[in-house]
């Protein structure tokens, strides 16, 4: 997710196609829940739960995040199947009467037009991720994790960075703190990107919390909107104050367009010629993006006292590396960086297509700091000399 204006003149990328962990195959049901005589939704709300703040229209369910009325609802849910993770079904079976839960948006967060935006009709039907906030396994050495759950502020984990200024790639959207754009749902953080009346808002959030320590390994579970004229992104930067690009960007998940491409990339200098070697990317075809969310990792090690090196960095999809870096000399210390969630619209990367009137989520679950990868860093050696190494661009 870079500063400057998309990739101006990049070659061709390397791109491997990697379809990401299988999930197993359930039977498709409607949008709206399932059929009177099988179980309420696992998220079903008690009676009296407060309706949609955008509302729906009649004989329709709400959907989970507000759908606007009169239009088809994108149903949002994401994960692995139901028994892999729900509580047994005579726990969690609702009266076929009950509401579907509605999304935690204040009332005066609404948009203020006469007719409420049409919902666009990218939104997958899935199941939902685990449930986030639960104890993690013994062998996982967690030293962060922000809390997603309603209650809990998002400005308590991250800052809000506003403005409308196209923030170096000609983007069209204005990042707001309006709980409209951002909010927890679920143990959930969603990122909203909302088109209105020729308005385009959205918010960008920056982590108040550093990497923080010499070596470890970041991962969240993603579940990006794919559309046109939309840029979601989970990536990093140094803490302000910093100096783009030389102090550095790494990129974990960023696409598209709804290409369904994730870029994990690395930079550290500006587009031209002079830095051509200075941005590296490995592309990676993800089929189902809009159907199935994908866990996103970063692993870095950070050396001291060995003179010309600074260290190694791994990126991973689903828990299987695909590219590799050193870390560039004169960069900032990765101890330092800070991360960043947002869905930026329109822009050079988009090509200048701008999305529908409608609304675009941004899922993200289970986001977190450890100690070391998954297999400990000795599967992190053994990893590096089968990954390959980012392309320039």
């Amino acid at each position: 997710m870079g500063q400057q204006p998309g990739y101006p003149g990049q070659q061709q990328q390397q791109q491997q196609q990697y379809t990401g962990s299988p999930f197993p195959q359930h039977q498709s049901q409607s949008p709206y829940g399932p059929p009177s005589d099988q179980p309420a939704s696992p998220y079903g709300a008690p009676p009296n739960q407060p309706s949609s703040p955008y509302g729906a229209p009649p004989n329709q369910t709400p959907s989970p995040y507000g759908a606007p009325p009169n239009q088809q609802a994108q149903n949002q849910q994401w994960g692995p199947p139901q028994q892999q993770w729900g509580p047994p079904q005579q726990q969690w079976q609702q009266p076929p009467q009950q509401q579907v839960f509605t999304p935690p948006v204040p009332q005066h967060s609404k948009p203020q037009s006469p007719n409420a935006p049409p919902v666009p009709q990218n939104r997958p039907i899935s199941n939902p991720p685990p449930p986030q906030n639960i104890p993690p396994p013994h062998a996982e050495k967690v030293y962060w994790k922000p809390s997603f759950d309603a209650s809990t502020p998002v400005s308590q984990n991250f800052r809000h960075e506003q403005g409308d200024h196209g923030w170096g790639n000609e983007e069209k959207q204005n990042y707001t703190d309006n709980p409209a754009n951002s909010f927890h749902h679920d143990n959930r953080l969603i990122v909203r990107a909302l088109v209105q009346d020729g308005t385009y808002t959205s918010a960008r959030l920056t982590s108040h919390q550093t990497l923080s320590r010499p070596r470890g390994y970041l991962t969240a579970t993603v579940l990006p909107p794919c559309a046109e004229g939309i840029w979601p992104a989970y990536w990093m930067l140094p803490k302000d104050p910093f100096q783009w690009p030389g102090d550095g960007e790494v990129d974990i998940f960023e696409s598209w367009n709804g290409d369904c491409i994730n870029h994990s990339c690395l930079h550290w200098g500006h587009y031209n010629g002079e830095d051509h070697n200075k941005h590296q990317v490995v592309t990676n075809h993800l089929h189902d993006m809009m159907h199935q969310p994908h866990t996103f990792g970063f692993a870095w090690t950070e050396e001291e006292g060995i003179p010309g090196w600074r260290g190694r960095m791994l990126w991973y999809i689903d828990g299987r590396p695909v590219m590799k870096a050193n870390i560039p000399a004169g960069t900032r210390r990765l101890e330092e960086f800070r991360i960043l969630i947002n869905v930026a619209m329109g822009g050079t990367v988009c090509a200048g297509m701008l999305p529908r009137e409608g609304y675009y989520d941004l899922v993200v679950s289970d986001l977190k700091m450890c100690e070391e990868p998954t297999g400990g860093w000795g599967e992190f050696e053994k990893a590096w000399g089968s990954t390959p190494e980012g392309k320039p661009m």
